[in-house]
């Protein structure tokens, strides 16, 4: 754990360089895999005898930093689109793989006046009657699940109306600690973090219907430069155990 927090603070205080020079490769994962990917990360040590570190944001501001030469290893986007983009500049070693699909929903805190429901019905009705004050998303700019936010909205009718009592997460993580935190009244967050023990407690968690957003088609690729092990995690990613931890939380697998 210790080893852990050592290079998380790394590259807080330094940059990915740092954590890289720690041994074990770096992995850049989207913020939705906060829950499921340590138990991922695990299995491979428990099989394998080899670590990874585990680097968690928002997809769009990792692609940036892999762009600027970060030197991570293995890159598991919250959306497809952007390995393809690292792919066309020559950052990637292949077109990688999809390991899952995301879902979204609507997440209401314990004591918040809004109630959750799939038709985000009672949101329409708190943001016309004042009980909506807040609602949390992660940043449609750079982060997948904050854009898939957008269009459920957009879908919904309720973009326009929604738009000045947003409060924007860096990551979806920042953004289920918003609604979580009650610092919003409702949040739209993943399935993937609302299945956790900790956001269960705090409030109520309703999926959306799936075709109210493009699909959260995830893709992990190995960087350019990357070694074995960096390798070996990535091919891991798509076995039966790594891939029973993602049903686990929530995500759609794909065909194989």
């Amino acid at each position: 754990m210790r080893a852990g927090l050592l290079a998380v603070l790394a590259i807080l205080l330094f940059g990915p360089a740092a954590a890289c020079a720690q041994g074990a490769p770096t992995v850049a994962a989207a913020s939705d895999l906060q829950a499921a990917l340590p138990q991922v990360a695990e299995a491979f040590q428990r099989k394998t005898g080899r670590s990874v570190r585990l680097v968690f944001g928002s997809s769009g501001s990792f692609t940036q930093q892999i762009q600027n030469g970060a030197p991570y290893e293995v890159f598991l986007s919250a959306d497809e689109g952007y390995v393809r983009t690292l792919q066309r500049a020559g950052r990637t070693d292949g077109a990688g793989e999809l390991y899952a699909v995301g879902r979204i929903g609507i997440f209401t805190p314990r004591g918040s006046p809004v109630r959750a429901d799939a038709g985000l019905r009672d949101l329409r009705a708190a943001l016309r009657d004042g009980r909506l004050r807040k609602l949390a998303i992660a940043n449609p700019a750079h982060a997948p699940y904050g854009r898939a936010a957008r269009e459920a909205l957009q879908r919904a009718g309720l973009w326009t109306a929604a738009e000045p009592r947003l409060v924007l997460g860096e990551n979806v993580s920042q953004a289920t600690q918003f609604a979580t935190s009650g610092a919003a009244q409702a949040g739209i967050i993943p399935l993937s973090l609302a299945t956790t023990p900790q956001v269960k407690a705090a409030g109520t968690f309703v999926l959306l219907p799936a075709d109210w957003h493009a699909p959260l088609r995830q893709r992990a690729v190995v960087l350019k430069g990357a070694g074995p092990t960096a390798r070996a995690f990535h091919d891991f990613l798509q076995g039966a155990e790594a891939r029973a931890i993602f049903a686990r939380y929530g995500f759609s697998l794909p065909g194989r």
